[in-house]
């Protein structure tokens, strides 16, 4: 019998979109001819996703599922074009996921892949994907997820523009009520608008802030080359701490301030007094559908021919 290697297990997996344990199975049928294991694949159903492996998947869906206000999932889901987002099977299949991530201990989208699928445990999450793409007819791809528990307050989520862009809060307090909610879901839709990379600059790597002040400080010399190091060392002072109010949610001005100028961290302080209330952000998370993927051009018209076709 051929051997199997998990080079011959990729390969096999990139250029069919069939689940891991399928391609090693086939593989082996077909005694380690990648050919015969194709047909093997497209015999049992399961290469469906063949022609679609290669394609870009930068559509699709972020969801939000929390439970008893404690435990939040949250989890993009791509596929190739938007009319696929709004298709009601599509979006039943990243709710069950969602749903599956509460349960779940796996910490990496391979682990999550390779678990049982919880609606039929005869597949693993990676065999179900297959299956969506053979049933939905596009590459589909669980891109990333997140589970946030918290014990001592709870959390709160916003979805903007139906799922392209969702935020989770994490809220430590020892008061929970309406006002208190509202807060979160407001500081939740300043994180969607607004695009914090951390919550505070207590999170801003020790690294980046020393490369920052090299680079500002080469631009500072540049502008003022006749300037002493105490003023260079201001403006760079000036600057850091003018890009780390935009990056840092809680020094961020609150968009919703009365005053124009009212911090997120202020505008927190605020309600807590008003509630007699111990209130942190602890962290937050932002996915937005499809950030980072390089998306290709295409013609509207020959997107809806396209569809209209399948």
């Amino acid at each position: 019998m051929a051997v199997v290697t998990a080079a011959m297990v990729k390969e096999l997996r990139e250029s069919t979109g069939a689940g891991m344990m399928d391609c090693k199975k086939a593989l082996s049928e077909a005694e380690g001819d990648m050919e015969k294991a194709v047909e093997v694949l497209r015999e049992k159903g399961l290469a469906a996703a063949a022609k679609k492996a290669g394609r870009i998947a930068a559509e699709g869906l972020t969801k939000v599922v929390i439970v008893d206000n404690k435990t939040a999932a949250i989890v993009e889901i791509n596929s190739e074009t938007d009319f696929v987002a709004k298709n009601a099977d599509f979006n039943a299949y990243v709710d069950a996921v969602a749903l599956q991530v509460i349960d779940s201990k796996a910490t990496s989208v391979e682990e999550f892949l390779a678990e049982k699928w919880a609606k039929d445990t005869s597949k693993t999450v990676e065999q179900e994907l297959s299956s969506q793409v053979a049933f939905i007819g596009e590459k589909l791809s669980i891109r990333r997820f997140e589970k946030i528990t918290e014990e001592n307050g709870f959390v709160a989520s916003y979805m903007h523009m139906g799922g392209k862009i969702g935020v989770v809060i994490d809220v430590v307090t020892d008061v929970v009520n309406d006002e208190i909610k509202d807060m979160a879901k407001n500081i939740a839709m300043q994180v969607a608008a607004i695009k914090p990379l951390y919550t505070s600059d207590t999170e801003v790597d020790a690294e980046f802030i020393e490369k920052e002040k090299e680079i500002l400080t080469a631009a500072a010399k540049n502008e003022k080359p006749d300037a002493n190091d105490k003023i260079i060392e201001g403006m760079v002072k000036g600057r850091i701490n003018k890009e780390l109010k935009e990056i840092c949610l809680l020094d961020q001005v609150y968009v919703r301030a009365e005053d124009g100028k009212q911090s997120v961290a202020a505008y927190v302080k605020e309600v807590a007094k008003a509630n007699s209330a111990n209130i942190t952000i602890k962290k937050f998370v932002r996915f937005e559908t499809g950030e980072g993927i390089e998306k290709k051009e295409e013609n509207f018209a020959e997107e809806v021919a396209k569809q209209v076709s399948k």
